[in-house]
């Protein structure tokens, strides 16, 4: 069965990921690229080799979201995936379902430092990039592949994503706050790790060693110091050009009462205002 790691886009999935995969597929904690991989994402379009659909038609993969995960789920054996879609259906198709998914970590960020990422990752102007997240019809795709969209993700708006997921009774999720990794990532990942660990029914304690270690080859300075050496698998191309974006831009550094100016800070206040507080943001 599928175990999610669900977010939307630049919330700290990718760091999530790195962490799990470090923690549960290293033999000493110690993060390599090649881990993180073994989290794929769902949907792409290795999932949907075999069957009959057009590749031009925007939402056609949508009929084979579920016989995709039930061909992933053939052995039996429990997979993370990555997936930034929306909870939800298209044209009466549902993303997944109970007896696909076992469990959901979904990972939720302050949408005013969001706003920067999402910016720069997909090299936008504030404007633009707001109204990426209020877009209710959003949906991502592999832009550089003309008429192919067969990595569709409908990932509609920042908040109808995160409730989309929030409010689904059919699995157990975690939901856990990217401000709280960052500034308690030690006690924020035991806990992560205890939730999996309880989903999988895995009896052992946390490995304090270990979760230490994947903490510290996980920090943003050693994942971007890795891409500048390395280059990163989940950067992408300038929509202008064929400059690759840096995947891990800001990090910590990315600080909105010192990046945006006051009108758009209120902009974002308001439009954003019940779930800022919801989530303790204000």
């Amino acid at each position: 069965m599928i175990f999610w790691i669900a977010s939307y886009p630049k919330s700290g999935n990718t760091w999530v990921r790195a962490l799990v995969s470090t923690y549960y597929y290293s033999q000493d904690g110690v993060f390599s690229e090649d881990l993180i991989k073994k989290i794929g994402q769902f949907p792409e379009k290795i999932h949907f080799d075999g069957f009959d659909y057009n590749q031009e038609v925007v939402t056609d993969t949508t009929r084979f979201w579920i016989k995709a995960q039930e061909r992933i789920n053939e052995d039996g054996k429990i997979k993370f995936k990555k997936t930034h879609n929306c909870l939800s259906s298209i044209n009466g198709y549902n993303f997944t379902n109970k007896k696909n998914t076992v469990a959901c970590i979904y990972v939720i960020r302050d949408p005013r430092n969001l706003i920067t990422s999402l910016k720069n990752h997909y090299d936008l102007k504030y404007d633009e990039a707001l109204k990426f997240m209020i877009n209710e019809k959003k949906f991502i795709f592999d832009y550089h592949k003309k008429k192919d969209y067969s990595d569709f993700q409908f990932i509609s708006s920042w908040e109808n994503n995160f409730l989309s997921w929030k409010n689904q009774n059919d699995f157990p999720i975690k939901i856990i706050r990217y401000e709280d990794l960052l500034n308690k990532t030690f006690y924020t990942f035991e806990d992560l790790i205890k939730f999996i660990n309880k989903i999988l029914k895995i009896n052992e304690k946390v490995d304090e060693k270990k979760l230490k270690k994947s903490i510290s080859s996980t920090s943003f300075d050693k994942l971007k110091q890795y891409e500048k050496n390395f280059g990163f698998s989940e950067a992408v191309y300038s929509k202008g050009s064929n400059t690759s974006i840096p995947f891990f831009n800001l990090g910590p550094d990315n600080n909105w009462k010192k990046i945006l100016d006051e009108d758009f800070q209120n902009k974002l206040n308001i439009k954003f205002n019940k779930s800022l507080k919801f989530f303790s943001y204000i």
